[in-house]
């Protein structure tokens, strides 16, 4: 190990299980460790890197803003702030932006939120939450009840009460649970640590409908489906729905910590001041790095070639599950959020084989291996992974 990783090994917390290399630089799918080997990144700092390592726009607006302006709190309006929030509305369903640090927060914000206004506006008793089966929403206490991963919560029960947790895609189940006494139902578009499970139109239509019946809040959290990554801004734009809420992060700061929670103006009406609050949500700096994403991510013809990348990539795994139909089961995701379904137990060999030809994946599943490369892929680069995955499944 190099002197990054011992010092690293040295002073931090052990709650991580890291591969064995510090990187340095980036730049585009590039990335360089300390010896100055170079990597191929299909994992974009798990779908955060939208643009790539170090993208001149986001690199040029952080580092004009940052001699400008850091942090003034929320105290007081900042234009970075104000200027993303804009653009934020203009380009989705929502009225109103509250700003964050992180994916976690954001749904921990739209949580606190559907409880208050189903208590502002319905009954102190419509407290109830429906989730997902095999969901993930973030590490918080309120985050942490919503993910319907049992593996998650040991050691740290008692949760939030008052949360209950249904399977991806089974309507009878949604019939079943929502109900007077249900203030919210969250969903993934796409269950990213799950698995890459996409949630089906019928079911989400049927959500939408049993929502609107029963006044509870759809919350969609595309903190890792959204600002583009499945090919549409938001991935809802696929189904033909709108959400009441919808949590953002990840590929929103393009590297930056930045969380959002996007809200129809009725609804964010029950967040008055001093129900909630964050003293860096809405940083100067990491709204910058927002607003340069947003406006590459909007460019013309963007979004249709991250589709284009995306259905090459599709086209690639799905020729290896072709040629390998013992190993390889199949092809889910959209966009370029893809996972290749293999054998269980042999994804987490799979990234580590291609980690040792230095290509970064994940595995999020023991029988699914994950990739979530930059917006920015080259085909070049598609083709070189593809190639990759194809000699490691014949030796394996």
């Amino acid at each position: 190990m190099g002197y990054l990783k011992d010092l690293g090994a040295l002073y931090l917390a052990g709650n991580y299980q890291r591969f064995p290399v510090a990187f340095v630089r980036g730049q585009g799918s590039r990335l360089w460790d300390e010896e100055g080997q170079e990597y191929l990144d299909f994992c974009a700092g798990i779908a955060v890197c939208a643009l790539g390592h170090c993208p001149e726009e986001v690199v040029k607006a952080v580092r004009e803003q940052t001699e400008r302006l850091l942090h003034v709190s929320n105290l007081y309006w900042t234009e970075p702030q104000a200027r993303l929030a804009q653009k934020l509305v203009e380009h989705s369903f929502g009225d109103k932006v509250f700003f964050c640090n992180s994916g976690a927060e954001a749904v921990e914000a739209a949580l606190k939120l559907a409880r208050r206004y189903a208590y502002l506006n319905h009954s102190p008793e419509k407290t109830r939450i429906v989730a997902l089966k095999n969901s993930f929403h973030g590490r918080t206490y309120g985050a942490l009840t919503a993910t319907g991963q049992p593996a998650y919560w040991e050691g740290f029960e008692p949760l939030v009460p008052d949360f209950v947790h249904i399977p991806a895609n089974d309507r009878k189940a949604l019939r079943e649970v929502l109900g007077e006494k249900v203030c919210a139902l969250i969903l993934e578009p796409i269950q990213g640590e799950g698995g890459v499970v996409p949630l089906e139109q019928a079911f989400l239509e049927e959500a939408r409908r049993l929502c609107d019946r029963f006044k509870a809040l759809l919350i969609l959290d595309e903190i890792q489906t959204g600002v583009g990554r499945t090919g549409r801004l938001w991935a809802y734009e696929h189904f033909g729905i709108e959400p009441d809420i919808m949590c953002l992060a990840k590929g929103l700061g393009g590297g930056l910590p930045l969380g959002a929670m996007v809200a129809r103006e009725e609804v964010m009406a029950a967040l008055t001041p001093g129900s909630h609050a964050s003293t860096f949500g809405g940083n100067p700096v990491a709204c910058a790095a927002g607003l340069a994403v947003l406006k590459r991510v909007l460019s013309e013809g963007f979004l249709e070639e991250v589709r284009l990348r995306g259905a090459s990539l599709a086209r690639k795994l799905e020729d290896l599950a072709r040629e390998f139909p013992g190993r390889v089961r199949g092809v889910r995701g959209q966009g370029l959020l893809l996972g290749l379904e293999v054998e269980k137990g042999l994804a987490p060999e799979i990234v580590k084989r291609l980690f040792a030809r230095r290509i970064l994946a994940t595995a999020p599943k023991p029988e699914v291996v994950r990739f979530s490369p930059p917006l920015t892929v080259a085909y070049r680069e598609i083709d070189a992974l593809a190639q990759a995955l194809r000699e490691i499944l014949a030796d394996l």
